[in-house]
């Protein structure tokens, strides 16, 4: 299988007054603006007055604000969109996302952004957001019609800014969510467990990471027998736990970082079997190994100077003669054992045999990612993801990250009190509850009996991973979340061992 076209759009910047000239080289032309701007603002445009009335008109508070077309060789559309002085990064995201979708209703081109009426790093920052929205935008996800689309935008223009902006940044992360999402996008009989090895060693390959996969073979000698219980089901031998490197010192160093994802490429409930709709989409229940990838993607790219280790939990969760059953008690890899309860609830058990080996690396910290449980989507929507973590100082510091990047997460409870929800007769405790709520704090407490050596820990339940209409800068309805949170942590928290 051919890995995505992760080519870079180009993006140009010019700088200080807008002027005609830069503007008869935009087929389009994003304009933010204040949600009251003054006469001023227009003024320092071309045709502003026209602008200006154009506005007048408009709607108040609607989206686009307005549009309109300026008098020149290619009569270049106009898309206007207001923020208030004080908008979030998520308001900042939404509004790019929806900006560029008015946009993207015309033919492939030059896309201009422009920021008028915002302070240097307000504006700095709304450049960057709308900007990420349209490298999503850009992006073309996997399409297997026989008359092939064309790409929506050709190239970027920043248009106005005061001082050059440093793009680098977004451009890896919108590599990581680019690739995350292509991956949980593609149909299932296309991305097996086979393929997505193969593409995951070439990825290695062309990026300089060392690259080990434990097959099942290898995983019953390491006890792994939750991760063996999902994947027992399979019809061959596809399974497997791979493990990617990015040292960018030395070879041996620790990790600082460890990506732990779950790689369920495609969940039909089990024995449990899923009904039509909740198994519709169950191709996506791999986007927690996408993220993963795509953030040590987003990492490497700007070449950061910290070591990272990447776990993957590939297998498909099948019915069968030979799937797991309601009652089977299997050991994990840290000799503890598991009273299986539900088959659906197989991500815990793939994620849990995968922490035992990640965490007896004692990396400075781990992060797991996991489309896991439909009641942190009753809890938060689809809007949020939950966080969990056995260091829960952490809670201000995560729940900030996801409102500074606009990737906004909620931060949940865990502890042995709710692994009294997980008491077991014949093993040391249940896989679920078959009747306690708060499925995703069980889930989470369960997974945290698998981290060993105290390291610092923190799960990701991807409640935001798919919503229908996109949400923030991303439109496409699965939405690659957590790649920009996790970059978030690295760059501006420096939420690393000596930190937490």
């Amino acid at each position: 299988m051919n890995l995505p076209d992760l080519n870079k759009l180009r993006i140009f910047q010019k700088l200080g007054r807008v002027e005609a000239k830069t503007l008869e080289s935009c087929d389009q032309l994003l304009l933010i603006l204040p949600q009251k701007p003054a006469a001023g603002h227009f003024r320092g445009l071309p045709q502003g007055s026209q602008l200006q009335n154009v506005f007048r008109k408009s709607t108040a508070g609607s989206t686009p604000s307005f549009t309109s077309r300026l008098a020149n060789k290619r009569q270049t559309l106009v898309i206007a969109g207001t923020l208030k002085k004080d908008a979030t990064a998520f308001e900042q995201l939404s509004l790019g996302r929806q900006l560029v979708a008015a946009g993207c209703c015309e033919k492939a081109g030059s896309l201009g952004i422009c920021v008028i009426g915002f302070g240097g790093a307000k504006a700095a920052a709304i450049y960057g957001n709308v900007l990420a929205a349209a490298l999503a935008a850009a992006f073309e996800l996997p399409s297997f019609k026989t008359k092939k689309s064309s790409p929506v935008i050709k190239n970027i223009r920043l248009i106005g800014a005061k001082e050059t902006i440093d793009t680098k940044r977004i451009e890896a992360e919108a590599s990581g969510n680019n690739l995350a999402r292509w991956l949980t996008t593609m149909p299932p009989n296309k991305l097996d467990a086979v393929s997505y090895s193969d593409l995951t060693r070439t990825m290695a390959k062309q990026q300089g990471w060392a690259f080990k996969r434990l097959g099942t073979a290898e995983l019953t000698k390491l006890g792994a027998g939750a991760f063996l219980a999902v994947a027992q089901g399979n019809d061959n031998d596809s399974a497997g736990i791979i493990r990617l490197r990015y040292r960018p010192g030395k070879k041996n160093a620790t990790a600082d970082l460890c990506l732990v994802g779950k790689g369920i490429i495609f969940d039909t409930g089990g024995t449990n079997l899923k009904p039509f709709q909740s198994m519709l989409d169950m191709h996506g229940d791999m986007q927690g190994s996408a993220v993963a990838l795509g953030t040590l993607l987003a990492i490497t790219e700007l070449e950061l100077p910290i070591a990272v280790d990447c776990w993957l939990a590939i297998t498909e969760n099948r019915t069968g003669p030979n799937a797991y059953k309601s009652q089977d008690v299997v050991t994990a890899a840290n000799g503890k054992t598991i009273q299986t309860v539900h088959t659906d609830a197989e991500g815990r058990m793939a994620l849990a045999d995968t922490l035992v080996l990640a965490s007896r690396d004692k990396p400075g910290i781990m992060f797991d990612y996991a489309t896991l449980t439909g009641t942190c989507v009753s809890a938060i929507t689809t809007k949020y993801s939950g966080v969990f973590t056995n260091r829960a100082a952490l809670h201000p510091k995560l729940k900030r990250t996801g409102q500074n990047c606009g990737e906004r997460v909620w931060p949940f409870p865990i502890g042995e009190e709710f692994m009294e929800d997980l008491k077991s007769k014949t093993a040391d405790f249940l896989q679920c509850s078959p009747k306690a709520p708060g499925d995703h704090i069980l889930a989470a407490s369960f997974l945290s009996e698998f981290v060993e050596n105290d390291t610092p820990w923190v799960h990701m339940d991807l409640s935001a991973s798919d919503n229908d209409g996109g949400l923030g800068h991303v439109g496409s309805k699965f939405t690659g979340f957590g790649v920009r949170y996790t970059m978030s942590v690295i760059l501006d928290e420096n939420l690393f061992k000596a930190n937490i």
